[in-house]
């Protein structure tokens, strides 16, 4: 019997090393991606001044790409992710206040952000979704970044952000997915950005700096992209999209309750995205209605 005990004794020991190195190991690999820099170079851009331009940057700011979703509607920078077993993640103060990166950036500074997902200081942003803004033209990312730096000035520190054990172990195995600066080729030229109209084109383009994707997945079927996320509905004509119409796809935009009555879930920022066009709206209707009919993902 004592010799059993010892053995198992020994197993646990063993057991409770491999462990503890596995979490260090963890920890290590972590705190490598988290530091990993990223040598960007880009392009200055026209940054404009007049209130077209301006006025332009608020509507794909706000309604388009609802930057102050993330960023809280005075730019101040609010909690995107505040769990205890996970971790803190704060979004950025956008403006010129205290606390804020509107008081130091350059323009190239915010070029580098919104098309790389990189920092002045060539560390990753996390969750900037870079990967699609740099679909935008330079005209537009100018209007965006002119209409940013107008923003009235916030002052609020943003509290540092931080993982949990389990969140950077998480991390460290990809269980959150790659961040944008991961997946974008730094040395790639940027799409270039269709005309403005209500064509498929122009709409694929909308869906794609509206961020859809990471909700709906890449091809549009539906999907809950991380465990907790709430069920995101199939948009090709595969899904319950197939027996709409475009009268019934841009009131549901707008008023977030579907034709058979269902009220969209809070996940889903129509809020913002009812302050579109309709020419807009009617290229995405465009678009959507332009895709193979594609099975549900599940749900």
């Amino acid at each position: 019997m004592k010799r059993i005990l010892k053995w198992i004794g020994i197993i646990l020991g063993a057991l409770l090393v491999i462990l503890v190195v596995a979490l260090v190991a963890t920890q290590v690999m972590a705190q490598s991606r988290l530091n990993k820099t990223y040598d960007v170079t880009v392009q200055a851009i026209p940054i404009p001044t007049d209130e077209a331009a301006l006025a332009r940057g608020e509507h794909l700011v706000t309604a388009v790409s609802h930057c102050d979703g993330c960023h809280g509607a005075d730019l101040g920078g609010i909690p995107f992710i505040d769990d205890p077993s996970i971790g803190l993640i704060y979004s950025p103060n956008l403006t010129s206040g205290q606390g804020g990166v509107g008081a130091t950036y350059t323009d190239e500074d915010w070029v580098r952000a919104l098309t790389q997902g990189v920092a002045p200081d060539g560390r990753m942003l996390l969750v900037m979704p870079a990967q699609h803004f740099r679909h935008y033209s330079d005209a537009d990312l100018g209007a965006i970044i002119a209409y940013v730096k107008s923003a009235p000035p916030v002052d609020r520190e943003k509290p540092e952000s931080s993982l949990s054990l389990l969140g950077r172990t998480i991390f460290a195995v990809g269980g959150f997915g790659q961040m944008p600066a991961e997946i974008i080729d730094h040395s790639a030229p940027r799409p270039a950005a269709p005309a403005e109209g209500v064509t498929a084109e122009y709409g694929e383009f909308l869906v794609t700096v509206g961020v859809c994707r990471d909700c709906h997945t890449p091809n549009l079927a539906g999907g809950r992209p991380a465990p907790s996320d709430p069920w995101a509905p199939n948009l090709t004509p595969g899904g319950e999209l197939a027996g709409w119409s475009q009268a019934d796809f841009i009131n549901t935009l707008r008023t977030g309750v579907s034709p058979s009555g269902h009220e969209l879930n809070p996940m889903m920022p129509w809020e913002a995205y009812r302050n579109m066009t309709d020419a807009e709206l009617q290229a995405i209707w465009l678009y959507l209605q332009s895709l193979p009919a594609q099975p549900s993902n599940g749900g």
